[in-house]
């Protein structure tokens, strides 16, 4: 395989930006995903997977909190309504060294609803500004907030207005907006991630009503020509789905977005990049399918990629699966785009 030409084993800081990021998805942005993501993108900011503050205040919180150096920047996103223990975990994420904390107002299933916390709190914007508050008094990293458009039938502008204004006097300059609004009964996560209409006009005319707000798009966002274009009006764009199901569209984030000088990392190259990495989680007994998982949309839509995902699929499952199956589903992938001897 080539040599890795995008030197990533020791990247320089980079300050975090919300000019573009992935977004915090369940079950999925975990560790290993985001270094997978890092291969391929310096500037991009990268969400965790929300945490709630039950979790961390009860549970294994330097579980939850574990990232490697390397995927900073990095923000965490909390789930909670208790100022008080948002607050405690906020000085448990400063101290972890994450670069920012991210309050969830945008999720709608019904486990969250019942912790009182997610989408549902769009309707308690004073108790949303009272959470922001007592988590920006105890530290010095930003403080955000991902919401939706609106909520079952309150979803005018005058709704969304009301909340972002509310929440805006407790100090969040920064408003990351799911351009759909949740039904909070009737429908299932997965169902209030494609059925509410999408509404990116509703984001543009919020963001110049709030013109000194630092408003971030996120829904609906399948190509870095669509993040470019609205880039022109909104200070931010935020990518979910597509991310991790056609992963490689990171790596040309850093040359558009951000107009870095360096070269972009081949596909060969991103996999030659995570091999010590996986080497020393699978000496440390991590699964190789737990560490592949991301990996399976590498090379999405490309010419032998329904290859490499089935010879992942049919190997990596083995308990003494190691290095060598994606090793192989690389090699056999490159052999077909004849980039490879």
């Amino acid at each position: 395989m080539p040599t890795n030409t995008l030197k990533l084993t020791s990247p320089p800081p980079i300050p975090a930006t919300h000019r573009f990021c992935t977004a915090p998805m369940l079950d999925w942005t975990d560790r290993h995903c985001r270094y997978f993501f890092r291969r391929m993108t310096r500037k991009a900011l990268l969400y965790t997977e929300m945490v709630t503050t039950g979790a961390l205040l009860h549970g294994d919180r330097e579980r939850f909190l574990a990232f490697h150096p390397e995927e900073k920047p990095l923000a965490l996103q909390l789930g909670g309504s208790d100022p008080e223990a948002l607050a405690r975990c906020v000085v448990m994420a400063e101290s972890a060294g994450y670069d920012e904390v991210n309050l969830n107002v945008g999720c709608p299933s019904d486990r969250v609803q019942n912790g009182r916390f997610g989408a549902c709190l769009m309707a308690e914007p004073k108790r949303v500004a009272e959470c922001v508050a007592a988590m920006r008094e105890r530290c010095q990293i930003p403080v955000t907030v991902k919401t939706r458009i609106g909520i079952d039938t309150q979803d005018d502008d005058a709704f969304l207005d009301r909340f972002v204004s509310t929440v805006a006097e407790s100090g969040c300059d920064t408003f990351i907006i799911h351009a759909r609004k949740a039904w909070l009964n009737g429908l299932s996560p997965k169902e209030n991630r494609d059925i509410p209409p999408l509404r990116h006009d509703r984001v543009l005319r919020l963001k110049q009503r709030f013109g000194d707000l630092r408003v971030v798009i996120n829904g609906g966002i399948d190509t870095l020509d669509q993040a470019e274009a609205l880039l022109a009006d909104l200070d931010g764009v935020m990518l979910g789905r597509a991310a991790y199901q056609n992963a490689y569209i990171l790596a040309d984030v850093d040359q558009r977005l951000f107009g870095a000088a360096w070269p972009v990392i081949s596909r060969a190259e991103v996999i030659e990049a995570m091999l010590p990495y996986l080497a020393k989680e699978l000496a440390h007994g991590t699964r190789l399918s737990t560490l592949i998982k991301p990996l399976f949309s590498l090379y999405h839509g490309q010419p032998g990629g329904r290859r490499f995902r089935r010879w992942l699929s049919e190997h990596g499952h083995r308990r003494d699966a190691g290095l060598d199956v994606l090793q192989e589903a690389a090699r056999l992938t490159e052999t077909t785009y004849g980039l490879t001897d």
